[in-house]
């Protein structure tokens, strides 16, 4: 398919404008056959993924139909997490940018309600929201549906997969008829497609699927592993080619929390993701891997959709995925915005038939690659100090070190280079050691078998009581109170104890809180 520009596309100049301000001149391939479809008024059934550009596909078009004088609602675009919300709504939010009169308002659970009353009765066009809240304004008749002429399902099949199906075609049926239907789907289960069916009227299918969603710039590669070894040729991977941000798919629950464990047992800083994490859990482990805090980033499918980060250097397929369609998801997390990327699987025994449908299906090539060896992962270390080691001779006068060096040998029975090769050790001794598990310390805290016990810098004074603490710690992690352990309450200070499971959550989750209005510092107590 030849390139097509947004020029081509008949569009109004503000939106153009808004294009060009964000960089894109060449529509995407969803962009140019799903936006001609949606400006005639058609229903579309578009089969892509994230990263392909389909926010815009399905903005561009609604935009262009919206009317700014009419101040009611005239469309909703309903996302399956608040996550993807917030995100859609920015980029809809950006390409109305110079669109005077347009008002977009995101509507979700865990936010407070009456603000989005508060909104909707200011006057919106375009809802975004996800299906559940939804719901609750249109039982509340907040929201005003009789001058809706646009409807756009955003990654229909997480929708589903979440247990939204019964919302989605309440909302459907109680949306004016005479409208125009847009179903966004990455894969095409037959649930989406009865929907579609009884939703739709001779809907446009479009499919970006297979070479298209294929990213060129991933360096895609296999490990034939034992499954008792996959965590050690994970750790060597990583430590060879040291990706600033990593994601690794596993296809349950389960093995996300065991891998998650293991990894940070090996020093590494390791989160997970998965549909069981509460909303609070979710964002916190997102603004961590978003923000470099946390470096890999372990996830099932489902719990990965809508996650939008261009700095994702590497995927691990630790698990090889059960459909075709989901290793195309999975890769297309890394390589984006014009850079390179890596993907690597790993194959157990007769998963390699597995592999070879899903390079066929790609129309991709895999390579086989030996596991790397604990030699190489040091030689990469040993390289890796030597480049600094020359950069910093090439770089700055070292005059005044060599002259100290040469005294500290003058009257030893050793040599400079002895000095040297010491240093080196130091160095790799040293990088080894920053490596340490973030739950380091969680074992010498003074607390019964498997508590930890923490030190909080709030008592009695600030008019802290238990109640208060408990409070903190249950609406900041997410825990049941009933599973926090003993709370000493001194005049200066504080003890509360932990399972050891959350004991990381509540460090992480305690860091900004705030008990009777002051700030709390949270640290790992010392054994009394």
């Amino acid at each position: 398919m030849e390139d097509i520009k947004f020029s081509d596309l008949g569009l109004s100049s503000q939106i153009m404008r808004a294009v060009e301000e964000m960089g894109f001149q060449t529509a995407s391939p969803i962009q140019a056959q799903a936006i001609p479809y949606q400006l005639e008024g058609l229903d579309v059934i578009g089969q892509a993924q994230t990263g392909t550009g389909k926010t815009a596909a399905f903005g561009i078009p609604l935009l262009e139909k919206v009317d700014p004088k009419n101040k009611n609602l005239q469309a909703i675009i309903l996302c399956p997490t608040r996550e993807l919300a917030i995100q859609v709504a920015e980029e809809m939010r950006k390409l109305a940018k110079f669109m005077h009169g347009i008002k977009t308002l995101s509507i979700y659970g865990g936010q407070d309600i009456t603000k989005q009353i508060r909104g909707l009765k200011s006057g919106v066009n375009i809802v975004i929201g996800t299906p559940g809240r939804v719901m609750d304004h249109m039982r509340r008749r907040t929201l005003k549906l009789d001058q809706v002429h646009t409807i756009i399902l955003d990654e229909a099949d997480e929708m589903l997969n979440m247990g939204f199906r019964e919302d989605i075609e309440t909302i459907l049926t109680d949306i004016p008829k005479d409208r125009q239907t847009i179903l966004f789907s990455a894969t095409m289960p037959r649930p989406i497609m009865d929907i579609t069916k009884k939703f739709q009227k001779n809907a446009k299918v479009i499919k970006v699927v297979k070479k298209e969603l294929t990213v060129s710039n991933i360096d895609q590669y296999y490990f034939e592993v034992r499954p008792k070894n996959k965590d050690e040729v994970l750790s060597r991977l990583l430590d060879i080619y040291e990706p600033k941000l990593s994601l690794v798919f596993c296809n349950t629950k389960r093995k996300v929390d065991e891998l998650v464990l293991a990894l940070q047992e090996r020093g590494y800083f390791a989160e997970g993701l998965h549909g069981d994490l509460k909303q609070s859990q979710r964002d916190r482990v997102m603004n961590g891997f978003r923000h470099g805090k946390t470096s890999i980033l372990v996830a099932t499918d489902v719990a990965a959709r809508g996650i939008d980060v261009d700095d994702v250097e590497a995927v691990f397929n630790y698990d090889i995925p059960q459909d075709e369609e989901y290793y195309v998801h999975r890769i297309g997390r890394t390589g984006r915005a014009g850079r390179t990327g890596q993907a690597f699987s790993f194959v157990v025994g007769r998963e390699i038939i597995k592999l070879r449908e899903i390079q066929k299906y790609c129309k991709t090539k895999i390579e086989l690659k030996k596991v790397p060896g604990l030699k190489d992962v040091t030689n990469k270390k040993l390289t890796k100090v030597l480049d600094q080691v020359d950069n910093k001779i090439q770089d700055e006068n070292l005059e005044a070190m060599i002259q100290i060096l040469e005294n500290q040998v003058e009257d030893k029975d050793y040599s400079i280079m002895d000095v040297a090769a010491a240093f080196l050790k130091m160095s790799l001794g040293e990088e080894r050691e920053e490596k340490e598990p973030v739950s380091r310390g969680f074992e010498q805290t003074g607390a019964k078998d498997g508590m930890v016990r923490f030190f909080l810098n709030i008592g009695r004074k600030q008019n802290t009581k238990p109640g208060d603490i408990l409070g903190a710690i249950a609406g900041e992690t997410g825990i049941k109170g009933k599973l926090v352990g003993a709370i000493d309450v001194y005049d200066k200070y504080s003890f509360v104890e932990v399972p050891k499971e959350y004991a990381k959550d509540v460090l992480y989750g305690m860091e900004n809180a705030k008990i009777k209005g002051k700030s709390v510092n949270i640290e790992i107590a010392n054994r009394k």
